[in-house]
């Protein structure tokens, strides 16, 4: 997914493909697509599925970040969307979660690497790395394949301090730990 509703690809000869849409919608909605032929065509599906829906800004996200995510949750079903199990998109409050810290399946501790603010991401789970075979009573039925969409609303960085300038430097190269502030830590932007 490139900025003006671009995409481009390779395909199985690594030949590079460019495609220009009418719109961010329909440049979307083809990505979306293109995962889900992808799922459909693998002969098990053995790990998380990604596919960027738009990029986002600033550093990527690593385990240990704290975001702030948006997201919609389907059942995969008959090689597509099913129904809609879970989402907070019409909800006020956003999704907290911590990269890293096993609170969230462990698809989307994978498959939310990399993402940057404000970018969206269409993930495609198989069950062992979701729900597997217990599920989720009366919401996903055991050993489902789930599909999300997410989008990172806000960033905290694990390791964030103040320079000698007051500017906010990353201190991901040090091993030093970085003291955690008394508030949530989310910028306000």
């Amino acid at each position: 997914v490139q900025p003006n509703n671009y995409s481009t690809f390779y395909d199985d000869q690594r030949q590079n493909w460019s495609i220009m849409f009418e719109s961010e919608k329909a440049a979307v909605d083809f990505s979306k697509q293109v995962c889900i032929a992808k799922s459909n065509s693998s002969p098990a599906l053995d790990s998380v599925l990604c596919q960027d829906l738009l990029l986002g800004e600033g550093q990527g996200v690593e385990g240990g970040d704290s975001l702030e995510v948006a997201y919609t949750g389907w059942l995969f079903q008959n090689n597509g969307l099913g129904q809609v199990f879970d989402s907070n998109v019409n909800k006020d409050k956003l999704l907290r979660l911590k990269l890293g810290s096993g609170k969230v399946i462990k698809g989307w501790e994978e498959g939310m690497l990399g993402m940057k603010k404000g970018g969206r991401r269409f993930l495609i789970i198989p069950p062992a790395w979701a729900y597997g075979a217990q599920g989720v009573a009366g919401r996903v039925p055991p050993d489902s394949t789930l599909v999300f969409e997410v989008e990172v609303r806000r960033v905290k960085l694990a390791k964030e301090c103040s320079g000698s300038d007051g500017l906010s430097v990353s201190s991901r190269d040090s091993p030093a730990p970085s003291p955690v502030p008394s508030s949530d830590g989310f910028s306000s932007d």
